[in-house]
């Protein structure tokens, strides 16, 4: 049997008895029902995504306790829907009606860093900015770092296979992630992947968890390669009269070969809403401010020589960061972007299209045409190092006409994002949001196959019903 609407009534019927199997091996306080509570954790911060009410939440410890649920799950055709801190995107960690909310945040240990084979063991709670300062504190470096690192967890990161402003030198979580123990949908325990630095016995199952939103099995513990760490690194600012001419300046940077620790896009309708939320103090008469790092021996030498590239491309002025306090207050404005565009009306659309660096100045062109076809606020910041654009759409969600066309000025974002070669994801997920467009990337083989995947994983359709297809 799969999951699907014509199940409700035996979820329901089997309430009962889902909360005594349960029970039986759960601690007490690992199991919550009042719907106030249970409430709470039905959806993540996407918008325009269903959510249904869960019956249950379960907050697990153990690995066995996982595996319980899931027998209980296979055993009573209920659907699960596991979670971490709930700061995704796309409403993949949104609760399916009558589910099993499995919220994995308690499963929060740090089992081993290991200088020596370079890696770190974790449970999926661990939040990333917690896992980065630990594995520092032994001279190493875990790199993907999404806005959200002070709140996310590696198991969400996992799940979506998230990036952030480090990419354009270290990639993202699933060049980092060796090995995973994944608890399958019938309760098995399945081992994927290696603590070695090569290993390429069989197919890579590793890969294939990593980005799947939690519909093939739940990751309860992954090994994770890390790096030495680096030098601090160093900041250069520069201002724009145009995202034409910042874009531009991108591509040179890109082109003649440098390196940049990180390489982030700000248009003048985030630099402003930055500077309205917490008094950054950015230029506010720039079109576009494009923050360059390089985390090198000598990066003071480096950011020179790109200040020079982006002074040829039309820069109206370059500042580089005196010193490294500089340096993160500067990021620290890159990280609030998406939270203070959402301040603008109060409710927003973040959309997560990835476009080739040659591209990107034709996207940040075609979005200012969309926003001022909708009449619309979007603000655009990016990881342009890597063409990983995300165009903002402030709106007011009390507004029902201001909320259809956000939603279309969305996906005319998404439309042009294809249109110039790119995906309609490269960091934030598909979940609920964007299943249509999924269909529109891949094409009808692509989702057969996909969906043969997913049968092999979970026959019945139990684990996170309704995502991603």
């Amino acid at each position: 049997m799969t999951i699907g609407p014509s199940a409700s009534l035996e979820i329901m019927t089997a309430a009962p008895e889902l909360l005594q199997r349960l029970q039986d091996v759960l601690p007490a306080e690992a199991i919550l029902t009042d719907p106030d509570v249970t409430g709470s954790y039905a959806h993540d911060m996407a918008s325009f995504c269903e959510a249904g009410a869960p019956a249950v939440v379960v907050l697990p410890r153990t690995v066995e306790e996982v595996q319980h649920v899931m027998r209980t799950a296979t055993a009573l055709r209920v659907p699960v829907v596991p979670q971490g801190a709930r700061t995704g995107l796309s409403g993949a960690a949104n609760a399916s009606e009558g589910c099993i909310v499995l919220s994995l945040v308690k499963m929060d240990r740090i089992l081993e860093i290991n200088p020596v084979d370079r890696i770190a063991v974790v449970e999926p709670g661990v939040i990333n900015a917690v896992l980065s300062r630990a594995v520092g504190e032994r001279g190493l470096y875990y790199p993907p770092d999404p806005s959200s690192w002070e709140m996310c967890t590696i198991g969400g990161n996992i799940g979506t296979a998230s990036g952030g402003l480090c990419c354009v030198k270290y990639g993202v979580t699933a060049e980092y992630v060796l090995g995973l123990d994944v608890v399958l949908a019938d309760g098995r325990l399945l081992t994927t992947g290696r603590r070695t630095a090569k290993g390429v016995a069989g197919y890579d199952l590793t890969r294939l968890f990593v980005g799947s939103e939690g519909s093939l099995g739940i990751v309860v513990r992954a090994v994770l390669a890390l790096r030495p760490q680096p030098p601090q690194q160093l900041v250069l600012a520069a201002e724009f009269a145009s995202t034409a001419a910042a874009c531009d300046a991108v591509c040179k940077i890109m082109e003649a070969g440098h390196v940049p620790s990180l390489l982030e896009l700000m248009d003048r309708t985030t630099v402003r809403a930055v500077n309205d939320m917490a008094q950054m103090g950015l230029p506010e008469t720039t079109e576009a401010l494009l923050l360059a790092a390089f985390d090198t021996p000598d990066p003071a030498a480096d950011l020179a020589a790109v200040g020079a590239l982006c002074a040829a491309a039309g820069a109206t002025e370059v500042v580089p960061a005196e010193d490294h306090a500089e340096s993160e207050l500067l990021l620290q404005a890159r990280r609030l972007s998406l939270t203070a565009l959402e301040a603008i009306k109060g409710s927003s659309m973040i959309d997560d299209v990835c476009v080739p660096r040659s591209q990107l100045g034709a996207l940040l062109e075609g979005t200012a045409r969309i926003a001022e076809k909708y009449d619309l606020t979007i603000g655009v910041c990016a990881h342009a190092g890597d063409g990983n654009t995300h165009p903002t759409v402030c709106f007011d969600a009390q507004d029902p006409d201001e909320s259809r066309r956000a939603r279309e000025s969305f996906d005319e974002i998404m439309a042009l994002g294809l249109e110039l070669g790119g995906t309609i994801t490269g960091e934030h997920g598909v979940g609920v949001l964007k299943k249509e467009w999924l269909a529109r990337e891949i094409g009808p083989v692509g989702v057969e196959l996909q969906r043969g995947i997913k049968q092999t994983f979970d026959p019945l359709g139990i684990l996170n019903p309704g995502k991603l297809f």
